[in-house]
């Protein structure tokens, strides 16, 4: 069903483009053939990239990957821009005065002036959004309150991170970048949120390496995102462990500073559920002391839901990347209670960081990648 659908939709949107970027600005003969060709190519090179990336794996799967989704994005912004550029169009039209019967070569060049304004504006902002991608995050500071810190937790720092997306498009240098602005941060503990590659461990494990370099007080922790399922997450989990940063599967455990502590705990990811490897918030957050704050780790905003029925304090989530690409954001938000930043649910504190990497189109507009230092204060 999910490869009908994305065929469908890969399939209806170029049937527009050539609509809009071949028929309308050709007449019959060559030109128009080649351009008929060159779509289809372009619609077949984008099934590839969403469709054949974890069959071939990540070294393979370069070849095609980057260009199709590159031309993903590039698509999806050429239809917002001829569909605002028509609808403009026909705004206008009205106040146009008529003039006779329609010119077929006046409806060309206009169509041809359309399709060019379209094309620069779409490949400005798709160049744009590539450079704010594959650049270096953010850092963001917040400042988070929390019930009964005791006075020797206050200032501890989480560096947070997730949805790092390791695979054919970002490889050991952009791990190696996040390792090294992490530890400028010095943080007290660091919290890896899911989504740590797109591949397996034996096609990606030399580009995860850098992450045993990390360097902090109370040391790094793991839960698993949704793409950990289509990954291997068996494999994954065992190997992070190895690097040093340690899975927490539907576990706790305490972290100490001074006479102070709180519980860390985390969660499986939803995904989790169809692979008998589903989160289980009884067991990790049951019995836990109740006079100390609860941290909680979990992939996806929408699990704070069940967080706040359990009196948890804190949630750190990943999973929408903030959206990624306006205005993309309003379909990626439906369903989670937040896309980024801090937020509230009953007495439940949530922040969700946009992710250090990106997936499909590596393309960031107005969701720039960030990583988060949390520090924790106590509530007023």
């Amino acid at each position: 069903m999910f490869v009908l659908i994305v065929g469908l939709l890969v399939a209806a949107l170029h049937l527009y483009l050539w609509k809009r970027l071949v028929k309308d600005t050709t007449g019959p003969g060559r030109a128009r053939r080649i351009g008929t060709v060159v779509v289809v190519l372009l619609a077949l090179l984008v099934v590839a990239a969403i469709g054949l990336g974890r069959v071939v794996g990540p070294v393979a799967g370069e070849w095609f990957e980057a260009p199709g989704f590159v031309w993903l994005g590039l698509a999806a912004y050429l239809v917002l821009a001829l569909i605002v550029l028509e609808l403009a169009r026909l705004a206008a039209r009205p106040w146009v005065r008529p003039s006779g019967m329609p010119d077929p070569s006046r409806r060309l060049l206009l169509a041809r002036g359309l399709a060019v304004t379209a094309g620069v504006a779409s490949a400005g902002i798709v160049g744009t959004g590539m450079v704010t991608a594959l650049g270096p995050p953010d850092v963001r500071r917040v400042d988070v309150p929390l019930r009964a810190l005791h006075p020797d937790l206050t200032g501890f720092r989480i560096a947070v991170v997730s949805d790092i997306h390791l695979g054919p498009m970002l490889g050991r240098g952009h791990t190696e970048r996040l390792v090294r602005m992490i530890n400028e941060t010095s943080p007290d503990l660091v919290a890896v949120v899911g989504d740590m590659a797109d591949g397996t461990v034996d096609e990606l494990c030399p580009a995860a390496e850098p992450l045993q370099d990390l360097v902090s007080r109370n040391g790094s922790f793991f839960v698993t995102g949704n793409h950990e399922y289509y990954s291997g997450y068996q494999q994954w989990i065992g190997e992070l462990d190895r690097l040093g940063v340690h899975p927490l599967r539907n576990e706790r455990t305490t972290i100490t500073r001074g006479a102070g502590g709180f519980t860390l705990a985390g969660v499986n990811d939803l995904t989790g559920r169809s692979m008998g490897d589903a989160p289980d918030f009884d067991r990790a957050l049951d019995g836990r002391d109740p006079s100390v704050p609860t941290v909680l780790l979990a992939h996806q905003p929408v699990q704070v839901d069940e967080a706040a029925k359990r009196g948890v304090d804190l949630q750190l989530s990943g999973h929408t990347h903030g959206g990624q690409a306006w205005p993309f954001h309003y379909v990626v938000g439906l369903g989670q209670p937040s896309l980024a930043g801090l937020s509230q649910v009953d007495k439940t504190w949530l922040y969700v960081t946009r992710g250090a990497g990106f997936w499909g189109p590596p393309v960031r507009i107005g969701a720039p990648p960030d990583i988060t230092v949390v520090t924790l204060k106590p509530a007023p």
